[in-house]
């Protein structure tokens, strides 16, 4: 069942790390740190112990990454980067002239280009939900977060090919 809210475009080496991630961190990683927890906790009164205090709150980072990428799997579409038609869609590679600047950057989730130099915008945020689905030449505005209207026209719709 497609979930469109929710689905997101990864290629199978971002699924496949992803996943490497998220068995560590359910397995060695909560080892790792509730024994840096009971460590911390045998030197005495919690109320003044940094180590205690520091490695709860780690704890509690790396529970809501585990949360993070088992909704972020869930949901995958794992294959190849859809070929460019021209048209704006997630997992393309977008040039656009945004405020009279031109960018280049990646629509999707930043989990498929950890290892790229592109920027990587969502498909949800004000930028990616304007041209999602808009073709090169076409321009649109979207309102920023300050309220501005800002100006974008797409010039150039690629095929991620993961750089």
């Amino acid at each position: 069942m497609s979930n469109d809210a929710t689905d997101t475009f990864l290629t199978q080496d971002a699924f496949d790390r992803l996943h490497a991630e998220l068995d560590h961190l359910s397995t060695t990683g909560r080892e790792e740190i509730a024994k840096r927890i009971e460590s911390a906790r045998e030197e005495g009164d919690l109320k003044e112990n940094g180590g205690y205090h520091a490695a709860k709150d780690e704890q509690g980072k790396q529970e809501a990454r585990i949360r993070t990428l088992q909704a972020l799997l869930k949901y995958a579409k794992v294959g190849v980067a859809p070929e460019s038609t021209g048209v704006v869609q997630s997992g393309t590679v977008v040039t656009a002239v945004v405020a009279g600047g031109e960018e280049r950057f990646l629509l999707g989730n930043r989990e498929i280009a950890a290892n790229s130099e592109l920027d990587v915008y969502s498909e949800a945020s004000p930028l990616g939900a304007a041209i999602m689905g808009k073709r090169e030449g076409d321009s649109v505005t979207y309102t920023a977060p300050n309220g501005r209207e800002i100006p974008v026209e797409v010039v150039k719709v690629e095929t991620y090919s993961g750089q």
